[in-house]
Parts: C-alpha cells; sequence; structure tokens
C-alpha cells in the first residue's frame, strides 16, 4: 500500500461501498477496500481489489490504507457511529482529504459535519425523494 497515493479508500463493502467500488473501477480510479467482515474481505480479494482487513475507525488500519496519501475517503459502513468515529479519525489523520459519508439520522448528520465530513448522504431521504419524484410527475 505504501506505493499508492492520490486514491481513494472505501470503508465498508457492503451495498454502498460495492457499488462505490464499482464506479471507481469503471473511471480508472485507484482504491483501496477498508472491511473489517473477513468473509467480506476475502471475497473482495477474489475480485482483484486491494483490502486491508480491519476497523475503519482504527488510526492505524487507516494509516495502512495509506490515509496519509490519499485523495478521498467514502465511510460507506451500516452504522451511524461508526461512521462518525471513521469521519473524526480520517480528519485527524489527514487535515486535507475529502471526506464522503453516510447517515441514517439527521443528528448524526450534524455531528459528522462537525467532525469534518466534506459530503454527507442520508440513504432513506434519497430514496424517498427520488419515489417522490416518480410519483409526482
Amino acid at each position: 500500500m505504501e506505493s499508492l497515493s492520490g486514491h481513494t479508500i472505501v470503508c465498508g463493502y457492503g451495498v454502498v461501498g460495492q457499488r462505490i467500488v464499482e464506479t471507481l473501477h469503471e473511471h480508472g480510479i485507484k482504491f483501496v477496500i477498508v472491511e473489517y467482515d473477513h468473509n467480506v474481505a476475502a471475497k473482495s480479494m477474489e475480485k482483484g481489489y486491494d483490502v486491508i482487513e480491519g476497523d475503519a475507525t482504527s488510526s492505524h488500519v487507516l494509516k495502512n490504507a495509506g490515509i496519509a496519501s490519499a485523495r478521498a475517503i467514502a465511510i460507506a459502513m451500516d452504522n451511524d457511529a461508526k461512521n462518525l468515529f471513521a469521519v473524526l479519525t480520517a480528519r485527524d489523520l489527514n487535515k486535507n482529504i475529502f471526506i464522503a459519508t453516510r447517515a441514517n439520522d439527521k443528528l448524526v448528520r450534524e455531528k459528522m459535519i462537525e467532525a469534518g465530513a466534506d459530503y454527507i448522504v442520508m440513504p432513506q431521504n434519497s430514496a424517498s425523494e427520488e419515489i417522490i419524484a416518480e410519483i409526482t410527475k
């Protein structure tokens, strides 16, 4: 991982993380996946992806993923508290990194802004807005 620079770190390889990785791969953008679950990490390694198996809230793990030289980090775990802690950790380790994350709760969203997140998506809001847009056409 030491040779990576200007890459994106993707934390969590669930449904959202997989879609992020697919898009990065399609656009030829360098990335590293950080995944806690051994089985999920192994499956992503089988696809030929660079993977760090570990907890994305850990400074040590993010350092191993090359956060010091990364351009961006996508924090896409299914747990708001873990996402918030990962935002705090990422911002502490790299003051200039672009941080995109997800939140399920409005209060957590506000805390993520305070913690240094640059972009926050709320999947429930996005889904409901898309459904409403289609219904009201």
